[in-house]
């Protein structure tokens, strides 16, 4: 008998639809940044908007600049004792083939790299929301560049790049529940624990001047995750984004009912901010699990999410840390529980054969999945706030309380979101109007 013929599997090839389908994820995920932008400017008082838009904006330039110059070889670089990556042929970006294909997959290093960047702007820009009212542009742009060096792109590492720790380990993070999530939330609360309470914290009405920007960035914010959640199976034609893609949806859906019906039962109304800020709880906590679990699954997920997340948010107010847009209490609790009920809810069928405890398969894959989640909130949280203190104390992080009481936007940014002064574009001030328009002026300022 001849002796059996053993073929080499087939090296993988370009793909143009799968390279297509991740260009277009990519552009999702970019676009999440200026919905989350306008999710925090309307949330914040109308002296405070532009300054809240341009912390997000900022991150779109720092950032992009940072992963090209050495932040994607930090990240996704060959690994070293499993904390961080290097590739020194991938700093500058110059010597990357145009049609080298990413590792096991069917798409060029360079659409990878180009979708893994919009995570890595979207990061530290969450983290702005925390802030608001009180931080000086130039410490805040200061700290994204020191930030994204020492925190995101290490832990992107361990959680993403081949050897790190966390992936080693078997953590389960579809598309940055700890990477993102956590790791924002985490650094939040250590930033603000350094920097302080706003002026009047707990005294004055510090209330969103913007519904409609909220729903409108949440609307934004909810269309590109699934560019965010689909796109991190990296076109696979197995199924396993199609699942995320749907149970995106149902755990946003889900979210955001459980938290409208929490807030009807404690306050007596549903109100469009926790409309908003539950859709986004929900695409906080599927972010994680939604690859391991079923649309039932994903159901309980995001209900979970929906009630547990509107709960904390009323944390800041019995602990006295001032979390000014809820990042604490959305994307640090809401990422916390996507990790953490992948350990119950894991179906077996999804991204992987890891089961639950709910579907059979013990307690093993949680108590993984609370050493990424654990291990990723003390970093971040620990060295945010070593940061923050260092630039505290050589140039200043917060603006003064003068500045902050006018409006951070004119003092930092020379400038105002609207202008009540006129009819309209180019109308001449008169003498008639100008008294009406300077009293308008100081109503809106204050």
């Amino acid at each position: 008998m001849a002796p059996a013929i053993t073929l080499a599997a087939e090296a993988p090839k370009l793909s143009a639809a799968n390279t297509g389908f991740m260009l277009i994820c990519s552009a999702l995920v970019m676009l999440m940044t200026p919905g989350l932008a306008f999710f925090y400017g309307g949330m914040v008082r109308v002296k405070s908007t532009l300054n809240m838009l341009m912390m997000s904006f900022i991150s779109l330039g720092i950032v992009t600049i940072l992963w090209v110059l050495y932040g994607f070889s930090m990240a996704f670089g060959t690994d070293s004792g499993s904390l961080i990556g290097w590739n020194s042929d991938w700093v500058g970006l110059g010597n990357i083939g145009l049609t080298e294909l990413w590792p096991g997959y069917t798409i060029p290093v360079f659409v990878f790299l180009v979708f893994q960047l919009m995570f890595a702007i979207i990061t530290p820009a969450l983290i702005s929301g925390a802030l608001a009212d009180r931080v000086k542009f130039s410490a805040w742009a200061l700290f994204i560049a020191l930030w994204a060096t020492v925190v995101y792109f290490p832990v992107a590492h361990w959680v993403w790049g081949t050897g790190g720790w966390a992936f080693e380990l078997g953590v389960i993070d579809f598309a940055g529940g700890t990477a993102v999530h956590i790791n924002a939330g985490a650094a939040a609360l250590g930033v603000i624990l350094v920097i302080g309470k706003r002026v009047g914290f707990k005294k004055d009405p510090m209330r969103p001047h913007s519904l409609p920007l909220v729903m409108l960035g949440a609307g934004l914010l909810w269309f590109g995750w699934f560019g965010f959640n689909a796109g991190s199976w990296l076109g696979n034609d197995d199924g396993v984004g199609a699942l995320m893609f749907v149970n995106t949806q149902v755990a946003t859906a889900a979210a955001m009912l459980a938290w409208l019906i929490y807030e009807k039962i404690r306050h007596g109304a549903f109100t469009t901010l926790g409309a908003a800020s539950g859709a986004v709880a929900g695409l906080v906590a599927i972010t994680p699990a939604g690859g391991a679990v079923t649309p039932l699954g994903a159901i309980a997920v995001g209900a979970i999410a929906g009630v547990l997340c509107a709960m904390a948010v009323g944390l800041k107010y019995k602990f006295g840390y001032d979390d000014s847009l809820d990042v604490v209490g959305v994307h640090l609790v809401g990422g916390v529980l996507g990790s953490l009920l992948i350990g119950f809810f894991a179906s077996g069928k999804g991204q992987s054969d890891v089961e639950g405890l709910f579907y059979g398969g013990g307690l093993t894959q949680f108590w993984k999945q609370c050493a990424g989640v654990f291990a990723v909130l003390a970093y971040s949280l620990i060295v945010s706030a070593i940061l923050a203190f260092i630039l505290d104390k050589t140039m200043g992080m917060r603006v003064t309380e003068d500045d902050e009481v006018a409006g951070i936007d004119q003092a930092e940014h020379a400038e105002t979101a609207y202008d009540f002064s006129g009819a309209g574009g180019g109308a001449a001030k008169t003498a008639a109007t100008a008294p009406v328009a300077a009293a308008a002026s100081k109503k809106v300022d204050a």
